[in-house]
């Protein structure tokens, strides 16, 4: 294939990728928006195989058959609810490609440069090493943190942001004495500079609360694209540069609209410490909570049956019980008895942006009974009941009532505004934060203790 076609191809899977992410944006265009993307990675494969470039065909088929099996397998094993740290560990992926290619671009024996080509092309590998550096171990921390095999708490080093300009300054000078140097101290300079990326990347997650893990996803997304469009400026790909350029950008949008949905800037959530602060602490212990009400299924059942109007608010509770299925089924009966049910979904509900969304969808619970916060809060108030699945943070009451709380001013689903709150819950624990919750403490507030699932499928059986 000439270079003329594969351009041409080229051309073709942006313009699908694009057209993916415009189908991604929408529940009831997603399935639409997959096939696009898939479709385009399937040209852009096809095309790079058939390129010129290509020489060995015999390992690159091998090297396929291995990574594509390996994924295949994963993907095959992997439930919905593990999606976050399955995102998490692809973009580390995405980082380590990016600094391997650096450092083969840098050391390719054939690469001819000279003058400002020369320059720019080792800008272009220094880049794209350290951002896929910070990418990678960042990644592989968040996962680590998302699966539980690393604890949610921020981890609070003395003068940590210090210690982070430092990193960032020490990075800045190593690429100026990096251009003047000669391929054994530039390839010495290089290593150095990765390991400063690899620490950053791990001190900057490890630093990040459990409650800003949908942003840190969406920001490592962001990382990951901007690591694959440096990847293709050194290899003259135009295809990588775009994509990794939609991605990035794509990325960096979402992580926007994460901040927003959460009251923070994007610098305090890379600062980290999200619901871990004095504060917590002092408002936790001085304010009389009051007294838990506690509910049975057979109650919720019979006050279901005398209802008009009902919210459903899923939270990271009800994908580790892998509740989503039940909740659906329940949602048939209660719409069959001629209720008004619906969804409420807060942007960072969950762990990473989208998460109840995804959960939802696979239940196969109607798109359009699936509202986000901004589009049903006003309508909490007139709601007979609310149930609440596992969500902690995202109704929180003190958010709006105590401005010394650390989450004081983060937009939550108002459902103390219904006629009745029944929450779901295993016990009395803090969210993902670290923030307790006078909500469990609210008059019209009751408390369905047990495994989500369980707690569903026995108000299934009382109906």
């Amino acid at each position: 294939m000439n270079a003329g076609m594969v351009t041409a191809a080229y051309i073709v899977a942006a313009i699908l990728f694009i057209l993916s992410l415009a189908g991604l944006s929408k529940q009831e265009s997603a399935r639409r928006g997959n096939l696009c993307g898939i479709a385009g990675m399937t040209i852009a494969i096809i095309a790079t195989i058939l390129s010129r470039d290509v020489t060995n065909y015999g390992v690159l088929m091998i090297m396929m058959l291995i990574g594509g099996g390996i994924g295949a397998y994963l993907a095959s094993r992997v439930e919905m609810t593990q999606m976050p740290e399955l995102v998490a560990i692809l973009h580390s992926f995405v980082g380590l490609a990016a600094v391997l290619v650096g450092f083969a671009s840098y050391l390719d024996p054939d690469l001819a440069l000279q003058g400002a080509e020369h320059t720019i092309h080792n800008v272009e590998v220094y880049l794209g090493i350290l951002i896929g550096a910070l990418t990678f171990t960042g990644s592989v921390i968040a996962w680590g943190k998302l699966n539980g095999k690393i604890g949610s708490a921020p981890l609070m080093l003395p003068n940590r942001h210090l210690l982070n300009l430092g990193i960032g300054v020490a990075c800045l000078i190593l690429l100026f004495v990096f251009l003047g140097a000669g391929k054994g101290f530039g390839t010495f300079l290089l290593v150095i500079m990765t390991l400063l990326a690899f620490a950053f990347g791990v001190h900057m997650v490890m630093a990040i609360g459990g409650a800003d893990m949908p942003v840190v996803i969406s920001m490592l997304n962001s990382y990951s694209g901007w690591a694959a469009a440096a990847t293709g400026f050194m290899l003259s790909n135009d295809l990588l540069i775009i994509t990794g350029a939609l991605v990035g950008s794509s990325g960096a949008i979402l992580s926007y609209i994460m901040c927003r949905a959460m009251n923070r800037k994007f610098l305090s959530v890379i600062a980290g410490g999200f619901g871990t602060t004095d504060a917590s602490a002092a408002a936790a212990g001085d304010v009389e909570q009051g007294e838990v009400v506690p509910t049975t299924a057979d109650e919720l059942a019979l006050q279901l049956q005398d209802a008009q109007s009902v919210v459903i608010v899923p939270g990271y509770g009800m994908a580790v019980a892998h509740a989503q299925h039940p909740v659906s089924e329940l949602t048939k009966q209660l719409r069959a008895n001629g209720v008004d049910v619906r969804f409420a979904i807060h942007p960072v509900a969950g762990r990473m942006p989208g998460h109840m969304n995804v959960l939802l969808a696979e239940a196969n619970v109607p798109y359009d009974i699936v509202l986000e916060m901004d589009e049903i809060n006003d309508d909490l108030a007139d709601t007979d009941i609310v149930i609440v699945i596992g969500a902690n943070d995202t109704v929180n009451p003190s958010a709006l009532d105590d401005p010394n709380s650390p989450i004081a001013g983060m937009p939550v689903l108002e459902v103390w505004k219904a006629g009745q709150v029944i929450v779901s819950k295993r016990g009395m624990s803090t969210g993902y934060a670290g923030v307790d919750n006078p909500l469990f403490f609210h008059e019209n507030t009751r408390m369905l203790f047990g495994d989500a699932k369980d707690s569903v499928n026995d108000i299934l059986k009382a109906l």
